[in-house]
């Protein structure tokens, strides 16, 4: 437990830290990551009216192709270098939508490029991704086994 009083050096310190601790813009940082991600968002609708317009998909059945899209393009953003600095500008206006998941796996994946194929790139692509994949596929069993009893109960 930490000590409740303080030394006077110790509170001399914490002025002089205070006063040159850089302020973040935090709401330049939540409009940056709003605007991104909403950028991020159009160009997912886009490609769902591509897929709906040029393949007859439904509005329903363009919602996969899409996803698969954009964490294709993240990781050959990735691939090239441009997600990272994407990142770095939007926060997490570029790690929250699913285009997060796809920079996340490739980027596990090339890190570990020079331990080989198995033990570099099998083993540590899904570290990070791996934890987003079991509890999306545990929240959609949970979902889905609460739909199917609530519609056998209800008729």
């Amino acid at each position: 437990m930490a000590n409740p009083k303080k030394t006077p050096e110790q509170k001399e310190y914490e002025k002089l830290e205070k006063k040159h601790e850089v302020k973040r813009p935090i709401w330049r940082n939540c409009l940056t990551a709003f605007w991104v991600g909403g950028l991020f968002c159009v160009v997912g609708q886009a490609i769902t009216y591509f897929y709906i317009y040029f393949f007859n998909f439904t509005e329903k059945t363009a919602s996969n192709p899409t996803v698969a899209t954009m964490i294709f393009l993240s990781m050959v953003l990735t691939g090239f270098g441009i997600y990272d600095h994407i990142g770095q500008f939007a926060g997490a206006g570029s790690a929250v939508p699913v285009t997060g998941f796809g920079n996340a796996v490739i980027s596990a994946a090339i890190e570990h490029r020079t331990e080989g194929f198995v033990l570099g790139v099998g083993s540590n692509m899904f570290k990070l991704a791996g934890s987003v994949i079991l509890f999306g596929v545990f929240s959609a069993f949970v979902v889905s086994l609460v739909k199917t009893i609530l519609s056998y109960w209800g008729g």
